[in-house]
């Protein structure tokens, strides 16, 4: 599955200036318009004199993805070896250990896959190069879900998404990420996830991704026993698989066909989408999906009475679960096994030590001394467990008790000084790559009378329901904090002052039409904001504090319930 990019190529000669940017340019077609690719490859060989040796490895590079793309893996390894140990380069190094990767796990070479695995997730944190850590996410993401770690494969395909590359779209990690997700059980057909992902598909206009996706739910509807959904769905979609002529998908399909069938006691429909999933299958092929067709036959012959046959499918399908079990299997405890590789290795060497210790110490003493090291042994290791248990209730302790700390008890949001300091730490690393942000004060209005005349309970219930409705116009990446009382605090990172006028704005509404329930009578309430911004003053917390509670006061002075802002001209401004 490949995201399209149209570019025109030259075919003229190729100025050497000119090679480093066709070598990018060439990359980009690879899965999008690969005979262009293929000719673009053509043309840059014969210029690899005139290239730099940075050049020359990418060309390498390309050339042994190629190799790899077209199953050659023989020819693929020593050259994607050779980009790892000897370019130089940290992008291609982590771009060819991905790929060396994905060719190991295809070759069932589990144990060796997933050691490299380990090695590509050491490089990732300092990869800078966002192609090479979205081809290497989605790769780890891809092998994780085949050895049945749908939470780690699903977080690797959502960070894929996090930070995408010039020309991939969100719809490829939310794809991976929705099927880990679907193995979890942790999806319904109407999770809001799941729509996202389609509507982001829909948009990207990839028919095969979106496909996939309508597959999954339709194998959701069959989880919730609708299987009339799911055959309105598959029916509305059908046209379109076909079209896309994506075997994974067009198997799929048939065989989801069939089991909503089946269940809708429609026998002839059943069995003909299962043998067309038989149809298009190798007949040497082993996997879950074609397990799932021949079960379906499996139950249909039997409930018709035809034994002979009814045994047939069974030995057919029986086969393919031992198969696809054994696979699953050796995936799974070579992934175990990498996972501990590194422990091991590190422990190896005081093993080895401690081993030479053990045995000459039993050559030297008798049986009686031979017991008295047991029962030290046995008194050390009770010490240490009881030692290793207090450790670890005392850590839950320190880490509770520093969650204390930081958050406000009534509204679970900062408290004032981890507000403060986080918002330094903040303003500090955004200073340095020239980034904005805006700092805003919330003030709930009369807040004093609210508390007089409810009680305090009610009080309490306003507050929380601001942090609510605040929470709900904030990214996970901006602060939020209670600095005192009935007052708030709001750091919006990456946020020009045009963009933190808005949102201020959209809270206060939010806050002006909500109701909160008090003895019996409806409570409203509103709030005043200001707001100062990077662009004017400057990333000092300290004068931004200033000029948000001076802007603060300006709205309160100017009626309460609005959002003043600072400006360059004249100090304040209304929103």
């Amino acid at each position: 599955m490949a995201f399209c990019v149209t570019i025109r190529p030259s075919f003229a000669e190729i100025p050497a200036s000119d090679l480093g940017e066709q070598l990018e340019q060439a990359e980009s077609l690879r899965t999008a318009n690969h005979p262009r690719f293929l000719e673009r490859l053509a043309q840059l060989r014969p210029r690899t004199p005139a290239m730099s040796m940075a050049e020359r490895w990418h060309l390498r590079y390309l050339d042994a993805w190629e190799a790899s793309f077209q199953g050659d893996y023989a020819k693929a390894e020593p050259r994607l070896r050779d980009v790892i140990e000897h370019s130089g380069d940290p992008a291609l190094v982590v771009k060819a250990t991905a790929i060396l990767m994905d060719d190991w796990g295809s070759n069932k070479r589990y144990q060796e896959a997933f050691e490299l695995a380990n090695q590509l997730v050491e490089k990732l944190p300092g990869t800078q190069d966002k192609l090479a850590r979205f081809v290497a996410l989605s790769y780890l993401s891809q092998l994780l879900r085949s050895a049945g770690q749908y939470e780690l494969a699903a977080s690797y395909a959502h960070e894929m998404g996090q930070d995408l590359p010039a020309g991939e779209m969100a719809c490829k990690p939310m794809t991976a990420e929705i099927t880990a997700l679907y193995e979890t059980r942790k999806l319904t057909s109407s999770s809001a996830q799941l729509q996202s992902a389609l509507d982001a598909c829909q948009a990207a206009h990839e028919s095969v991704f979106t496909h996939t996706l309508w597959l999954v739910k339709g194998s959701l509807h069959l989880d919730e026993n609708q299987p009339s959904k799911t055959i309105e769905l598959l029916q509305r979609i059908a046209p379109g698989v076909r079209s896309d002529q994506y075997y994974s998908n067009m198997l799929t399909l048939q065989v989801e066909l069939a089991q909503a069938n089946l269940r809708l006691g429609r026998d002839d429909a059943a069995r003909k989408a299962a043998l067309a999933a038989l149809a298009l299958s190798d007949p040497s092929e082993i996997n879950e999906t074609l397990r799932d067709a021949y079960l379906v036959l499996y139950s249909l012959d039997k409930k018709q009475g035809n034994t002979a046959a009814a045994l047939a499918n069974y030995e057919h399908y029986v086969a393919q679960d031992v198969g696809y079990l054994n696979d699953v299997s050796a995936r799974a405890l070579a992934y175990a096994m990498a996972k501990q590789h590194v422990i091991v290795q590190k422990l190896e060497t005081e093993k080895l030590s401690r081993q030479n210790n053990i045995l000459r110490l039993q050559q030297a003493l008798d049986a009686k001394a031979v017991e008295t090291i047991r029962l030290y042994i046995i008194l050390l290791l009770m010490v240490l467990a009881s030692a290793v248990l207090w450790m670890l209730r005392l850590k839950r302790s320190q880490l509770h008790f520093k969650k204390l700390s930081s958050t406000d008890g009534l509204t679970g949001v900062y408290n004032h000084q981890h507000f403060m300091g986080e918002a330094g730490k903040a303003l500090h690393l955004l200073e340095r790559r020239q980034g904005t942000a805006c700092l805003f004060f919330i003030d709930l209005d009369n807040f004093k009378h609210i508390n007089d005349t409810y009680g305090h309970a009610t009080g309490d219930a306003v507050l929380r329901r601001t942090v609510t409705i605040c929470r709900q116009q904030l990214r996970p990446t901006d602060l939020f904090g209670r600095l005192g009382g009935e007052e708030f605090g709001i750091l919006l990172l990456d946020c020009t002052r045009e963009q933190g006028i808005a949102i201020a704005e959209r809270i206060r509404r939010a806050i002006d039409v909500a109701k909160v329930e008090g003895d019996d009578r409806i409570v409203t309430f509103s709030a005043s904001v200001g707001l100062a911004s990077t662009e004017y003053c400057g990333h000092d917390l300290k004068r931004l504090c200033r000029e948000a509670d001076a802007a603060l006061y300006r709205a309160k002075r100017a009626g309460r319930n609005r959002v003043i802002a600072d400006t360059e001209e004249d100090g304040l401004v209304e929103a």
